[in-house]
């Protein structure tokens, strides 16, 4: 498998002398084994690499752009094609939207307006969950009274809810949440016409209220489309979590002298994600929608980003057959080109001098292993990571999603690469998790494990540092066959604060 980081990492290969039988035990418990610790405090203590960014991909050069016809043509192989295939969306739903209410939360501390507080108030009744809250309070009342009845346990308590549980779109018939929105979604591009498949990853905390809302949404939406829905939900392992430690990189410690274990960020959705069985898996992010008039651009492209991984998949499928067989230095090159223009890969200038022997058996490594395509859209000044040809030790070129953090800014050529990308990653991918012969894969075989994030965070006042797994969509599928399109830019609308609420894609 490629690597991806640009200078190499000697763990020390020894456990963490501070480990007491406690810790031990509470490390079983957990499914965490002792290595695992001692390579995580070995990167708090050596940290993670830069990633080498060779260029960014662009149209024409990494990332692909489909006409109409294109279009046309993929979305009808699609639609031939799932009558023979099992798909399932997967939607990452566990996190919180604390962030969501970020000014309200600090008006409500002040007891004053800023900026974002005033629009909302000024627009409070466009909310598609104003009539909730109104019911809530006998009338209008104070600024004060309405946030708290928004915010807190007391009311509504959507400060700590996750965003797939709020009210997001007013309908004439009722309101709809992010996860009703998904479901809608899934009867035209995760369904077969008789059943939908959807999993979504939650928080544990919450898994009664997911399953509460779905109990209360299914009979109407069944009825309505004439579909069965077929709904799971898992939880972020255990045995995911980080350990912490503290500024001197020593682990730190609970006041009952435990180990202090953090989650470890989206990355550690992969475990669940290698869990799921299904020929096509669409993975969409839990705010990233819309009302039911504004659908017809995502679900046409999901379509069709979909008829291309068929199409890809056949023509490894094909590839991987002839591999079994006399391969000629024409058929090579042929493989060669195929795998540079849609499957992410160019083989650096030591290409020329391997033998046949040698290209043939990295051709078998990149033919069975998975493969995604991820919509990208045109950058608009969004925080985020991109699309990027990244450089491995070998001199290879890669294509991998970059997010900032994982850049060295005071590098000015690679600062300079990363600023003007000219697309950004709306995590908008349809993912292939089995092999040719139809068999899954074990995916954390396929991750960069030195592609993760350290952070700094405080604990009962004390600071630490914790750290993330590598990135669900970035890391964790560094070696992965990666296929970059170019979607339109009114499939991605995704709701980081609560007056994104307020946009047209969101008003009904």
């Amino acid at each position: 498998m490629v690597k991806f980081y640009t200078i190499p990492i000697k763990f020390r290969n020894k456990y963490v002398r501070m480990l007491t039988e406690k810790d031990k035990i509470q490390l079983s418990k957990r499914g965490i084994s002792e290595h695992e610790v001692n390579q995580q405090v070995d990167y708090f203590k050596q940290g993670f690499p830069w990633m080498h960014l060779d260029r960014a991909a662009s149209i024409g050069n990494g990332i692909i752009h489909l006409s109409n016809e294109d279009v046309d043509r993929y979305v009808k192989r699609f639609e031939d094609a799932k009558k023979t295939l099992s798909i399932l969306k997967m939607v990452p739903a566990s996190g919180a939207a604390t962030r969501m209410f970020k000014s309200l939360f600090e008006h409500l501390a002040e007891l004053k307006p800023n900026k974002e507080s005033s629009v909302f108030f000024d627009r409070l009744s466009e909310f598609a969950f104003a009539p909730e809250l109104k019911k809530l309070l006998p009338e209008w009342s104070t600024e004060q009274e309405i946030l708290e009845n928004l915010l807190l346990n007391k009311g509504l308590d959507y400060g700590s809810l996750p965003k797939g549980l709020l009210s997001f779109h007013y309908y004439e018939d009722g309101v709809r949440t992010p996860l009703e929105e998904h479901l809608v979604e899934a009867v035209e591009y995760a369904s077969d016409g008789k059943d939908a498949y959807l999993h979504f990853t939650v928080s544990p905390e919450h898994r009664s209220r997911f399953d509460a809302l779905v109990n209360q949404v299914l009979p109407k939406l069944e009825k309505k489309y004439q579909v069965k829905f077929h709904i799971s939900f898992s939880e972020q392992k255990p045995s995911t979590d980080t350990v912490a430690v503290d500024k001197d990189n020593n682990l730190f410690r609970e006041a009952d002298g435990s180990m202090l274990f953090r989650p470890a960020g989206h990355g550690a959705l992969l475990e669940n994600l290698n869990d799921l069985d299904a020929d096509l898996i669409f993975i969409k992010n839990i705010d990233n929608v819309v009302p039911d008039k504004l659908k017809d651009s995502t679900i046409v492209y999901k379509k069709a980003l979909g008829g291309l991984l068929v199409e890809i998949l056949d023509k490894i499928k094909a590839y991987a057959r002839v591999l079994k067989g006399e391969i000629s230095a024409a058929t090579l090159e042929e493989m060669q080109e195929f795998s540079g223009k849609y499957l992410g890969i160019q083989p650096g200038k030591a290409w020329v001098e391997h033998s046949q022997e040698e290209k043939i058996a990295l051709f078998k490594k990149i033919f069975n292993r998975p493969t995604r395509i991820c919509g990208v859209v045109k950058n608009t000044g969004e925080p985020g990571g991109g699309p990027f040809w990244c450089k491995d030790q070998e001199g290879n070129s890669t294509l991998q999603l970059v997010e900032s953090a994982q850049v060295d800014m005071s590098n000015e050529l690679q600062k300079a690469i990363f600023t003007d990308s000219t697309h950004f990653n709306p995590v908008d991918l349809v993912c292939a998790t089995k092999d040719v012969e139809g068999k899954s894969f074990d995916l954390l075989q396929y991750r960069d494990m030195s592609t993760g994030f350290i952070t700094e965070k405080t604990k009962d006042g004390k600071k630490l540092k914790a750290q993330e797994l590598p990135g669900l969509w970035n890391g964790a599928m560094a070696n992965w066959n990666t296929i970059f399109v170019e979607v339109p830019l009114d499939t991605f609308n995704p709701v980081k604060t609560v007056n994104d609420l307020l946009r047209p894609a969101h008003q009904n």
